[in-house]
């Protein structure tokens, strides 16, 4: 399944050093949790990413127990695409088999 969406890049406040990630909307994470997939730790969820011109293969995983997943971003995908914290960007997820 493919997803797209606009979301707001975060920093991961359990680490010391700059991890961003986005979260991923409600609604597509209910979906996604409830689609079978093969086991992973963390219940992460490996998928394929768009974002602008960028595009690569990564894992979502749950923020919590029951919440939404969250979504990497790696520092050379948003020095590539002039993203940053804070920024409001538009994100193409799709779940890998």
């Amino acid at each position: 399944m493919r997803y797209e969406f606009e979301t707001e890049l975060f920093r991961w406040a359990a680490r010391r050093e700059v991890w961003v990630f986005a979260r991923l909307p409600d609604e597509v994470s209910e979906e996604i949790h409830d689609q079978p997939h093969p086991p992973a730790g963390f219940g992460s969820v490996k998928v394929m990413v768009t974002l602008g011109g960028s595009r690569w293969a990564t894992s979502i995983f749950p923020e919590s127990a029951d919440g939404p997943f969250v979504l990497p971003i790696k520092g050379s995908v948003r020095r590539a695409e002039g993203v940053e914290l804070g920024d409001r960007v538009r994100i193409g997820v799709e779940t890998l088999l």
